[in-house]
């Protein structure tokens, strides 16, 4: 039997080459906008704000972006917002852009704190309009119900899961990814193959979410060291943001698993960007998963271009390989040690990481606090057994 699902994503999703000019059209009924917007991301949508600016919308514009923004800095911008009113938010740049819009549009009022929402399903409601443009190809943020948060105080990254933060609008132009440097393509490139990965080998799979989240493996795994190499490759970064669509259209049916609850800690205590950790900890994780469900982690290896050698335990074994392959070709880190992070950290990572049993439950094979240990120790060594 194939088993009930939801599938809530935007009600308007514009992919494409040059299709950020849509948010001209996505504002014709807004009279209030607040928009945040990546630092470097502003010079390449100045032009189209001050055009969408004379059709009478009031702006306030923000590029204060705070990378994987920690619970007491996005409070900040409650006040503010709320004083101008918006009847529109609107996120533009990376996970950490998409997910403070997605924060404040739902929190700016006062009605609830951030503390109320953290968890699933705790948001209570959303007044104004949510619109997101994504310009890194990986959190897939532009598409999900969930925004993650740095919660300093337990250094561990929180997540809000609601059906209230799916944007109402989500644009991918690839455009806008054309001056990503090569390290932010790689990590971020590496979050949306991790997205699939783990969506499609996850204990709550959907035969639904395996056919995006095996094309998006495929996609990724053909276009990312291309687009490290040449970031002007249009060709490359299109079928690097499809990929990432894909991957985020995985995240609110099925979710991500054991590598993004491990990853946690790498974020929340050390400040590791939350790709690059997930793609150090990635082929960990699968080498400790593929005894499970051998047979989707053989088309893993499959979808990342790996020959069939008609071995279903080998093909799971390569699927591994394969993807630190990539990983490597992307100049990543190998290691948890080549990361700075001491040895001694592994005891209290392990802790933590248990903690985030929204991720950890979705995962194909249980993993105990002795487990988590093994695959800190074995990323810390950064040797594929």
């Amino acid at each position: 039997m194939i088993q009930a699902t939801t599938l809530n994503w935007p009600n308007l999703i514009e992919f494409g080459a040059g299709k950020i000019k849509t948010l001209k059209d996505h504002l014709e009924n807004s009279k209030r906008a607040f928009i945040l917007v990546d630092p470097p991301i502003k010079p390449m949508v100045e032009s189209l704000l001050n055009e969408i600016s004379r059709t009478g919308v009031e702006f306030k514009i923000s590029t204060e972006v705070i990378p994987e923004p920690p619970i007491n800095e996005i409070k900040k911008f409650f006040k503010p917002v709320n004083e101008f009113a918006p009847d529109t938010v609107v996120g533009i740049g990376g996970g950490s852009a998409m997910d403070m819009a997605k924060i404040i549009a739902v929190l700016f009022d006062g009605k609830q704190s951030v503390e109320d929402v953290i968890g699933i399903g705790n948001v209570s409601n959303r007044d104004v309009k949510l619109i997101t443009s994504s310009t890194t190809s990986g959190t897939g943020s532009e598409v999900t119900p969930i925004a993650v948060l740095t919660d300093t105080d337990a250094k561990l990254k929180k997540g809000i899961v609601s059906p209230f933060l799916v944007p109402d609008v989500a644009i991918i132009d690839p455009e806008l990814s054309m001056t990503l440097p090569a390290p932010i393509t790689a990590a971020t490139g590496m979050d949306a193959m991790t997205h699939c990965i783990e969506a499609y080998t996850n204990k709550h799979a959907h035969p639904i979410i395996d056919n995006l989240a095996i094309e998006g493996i495929r996609l990724i795994a053909s276009s990312l060291e291309r687009a490290c190499n040449n970031g002007n490759d249009l060709e490359a970064r299109t079928a690097l943001a499809l990929g990432s669509l894909y991957g985020g259209m995985c995240l609110g049916p099925v979710n991500t698993a054991a590598v993004h609850a491990l990853a946690y800690p790498l974020g929340g205590e050390f400040k590791i960007s939350h790709g690059v950790a997930n793609s150090v900890l990635l082929p960990f994780v699968m080498q400790f998963n593929y005894i499970s469900s051998a047979k989707k982690y053989a088309n893993v290896a499959k979808a990342c271009g790996v020959k069939d050698t008609g071995d279903v335990e080998q093909m799971a074994s390569l699927a591994v390989k394969k993807v630190r392959e990539i990983s490597n070709s992307c100049k990543i880190p190998s290691s948890i040690k080549e990361l700075g992070i001491p040895e001694n950290a592994i005891t209290e990572m392990a802790k933590a990481a248990m903690k985030v049993t929204r991720l950890l439950d979705n995962n194909p094979r249980e993993i105990t606090l002795s487990d988590a240990g093994e695959i800190y120790r074995n990323a810390y060594d950064g040797v594929i057994k």
